[in-house]
């Protein structure tokens, strides 16, 4: 049977959102979405309809008729997917695993000790599930996470704090052509990568810079990517300079592609914490996983279940 009409479900989801949240910009924050684009979303499901659905005004939101009668449904209907989703993902078996995290702790971060946990292990099966914000993630669809955060406490999820944030700057040997390294007044000289996201909670050159002693200044030499390991890999090949997190980068210092462009650090008192969602039944995969990568990182007093 065709499942006809059915309009896009990304349209559905922003209108479920704008109506729960009451605005186009709260439903795009919820969303990873800009405002604009929420509201683009509800032109095309209104279009698709053939029906007004939200009126706009300067009181802000109101609903007609129809979209009153679509909401109740649309709402019902997704809740129902994602209960049913939750319930095959629950039961997705001991020993599978969900693991979330972003693209540069994916690159960075995981392959280690991924390798290391497989070859202890061998019998569990790993999906990798890479967004770089975890406001971008349902707790439907991963059973563990790694990320940054500011603060440890987010509703729907347990946190286990695995370290703590540093961040200084990188760049190519080849960058310092034989100096030893910038003073911070320096760098502002100097061709700074400058990581661009929409998501972005953690420490950004002007907030490096501030927290090392300059003034606010609007950087003018930069190079700008909304993408953390192409950011990185600019700075291997001489482009200029990058922040990054200790810890994180600690692959490439090692082998020598990367090294420190300057002694100064700086921190917010954010840390990289491991997430799992409240309500997500822990398989034996889980359990495993987590004790093992506390023990690893010599964490093991973290007081997870045996």
């Amino acid at each position: 049977m065709a499942l006809s009409p059915l309009p896009p479900l990304h349209t559905l989801i922003a209108f479920e959102a704008t109506v729960r949240l009451g605005s186009f910009t709260r439903a795009g924050e919820e969303l990873n979405l800009t405002q604009s684009a929420v509201s683009r979303q509800i032109a095309t499901l209104e279009q698709s309809l053939g029906r007004t659905l939200i009126l706009r005004n300067h009181n802000g939101l109101t609903l007609t008729t129809a979209g009153e009668r679509y909401l109740h449904r649309v709402r019902y209907l997704l809740e129902e997917c994602a209960d049913a989703t939750a319930k095959v993902m629950r039961h997705a078996g001991e020993n599978e695993i969900n693991l979330a995290c972003s693209s540069g702790i994916a690159q960075f971060w995981v392959p280690q000790r991924l390798a290391a946990f497989r070859k202890a292990y061998p019998d569990i099966r790993f999906n990798l599930i890479m967004r770089d914000g975890i406001t971008t993630l349902s707790g439907f669809e991963f059973d563990v996470g790694m990320y940054y955060l500011k603060q440890s406490n987010i509703i729907h999820f347990d946190t286990i704090r695995l370290f703590d944030e540093e961040m200084f700057p990188v760049c190519s040997p080849e960058y310092l052509a034989g100096r030893n390294g910038f003073t911070p007044q320096e760098l502002l000289s100097e061709t700074l990568l400058v990581l661009e996201d929409a998501q972005r909670q953690w420490i950004g050159w002007p907030e490096w810079l501030e927290l090392n002693g300059l003034p606010p200044i609007n950087l003018s030499n930069t190079l700008r990517i909304n993408h953390y390991p192409p950011l990185i890999e600019l700075a291997i090949q001489e482009a200029g300079i990058a922040l990054a997190w200790k810890r994180i980068i600690d692959r490439p210092l090692r082998q020598g592609s990367l090294v420190r462009a300057c002694a100064a650090s700086a921190h917010q008192g954010g840390g990289f914490y491991l997430i799992t969602p409240q309500h997500r039944h822990e398989n034996r995969a889980t359990r495993l996983f987590k004790r093992w990568l506390l023990e690893y990182e010599g964490l093991s007093g973290q007081g997870l279940i045996s």
